[in-house]
């Protein structure tokens, strides 16, 4: 009685292995397969008059090249994103 108990739980032990690792190893092949992410090129957009503002202490940045927005950090918080009409140039 006590062998058949040992086989079945040795059974029992490398079909739930057996389960297991096979799991294991698809989720990795799906993983291993997936493609890799699109990349976006950089954009100019200096002439569109985009700037990165901080607003604790007034520093800014202007935008120009847009690929993957990421708003940045400065004094511990996000930046503030302001697009700001261009100066007209009066003729002489």
């Amino acid at each position: 009685m006590l062998a058949l108990a040992s086989w079945l739980q040795w059974t029992v032990a490398g079909l739930l292995f057996g389960v297991i690792a096979g799991t294991g190893f698809s989720f990795l092949r799906s993983v291993a397969r997936s493609r890799p992410k699109e990349r976006i090129e950089p954009e100019e957009v200096a002439e569109l008059d985009v700037y990165f503002v901080c607003s604790e202490c007034g520093t800014e940045f202007q935008v120009t090249k847009l690929g993957e927005i990421q708003v940045p950090r400065h004094c511990g918080e996000p930046m503030q994103v302001v697009r700001r009409p261009r100066p007209e140039i009066l003729p002489r």
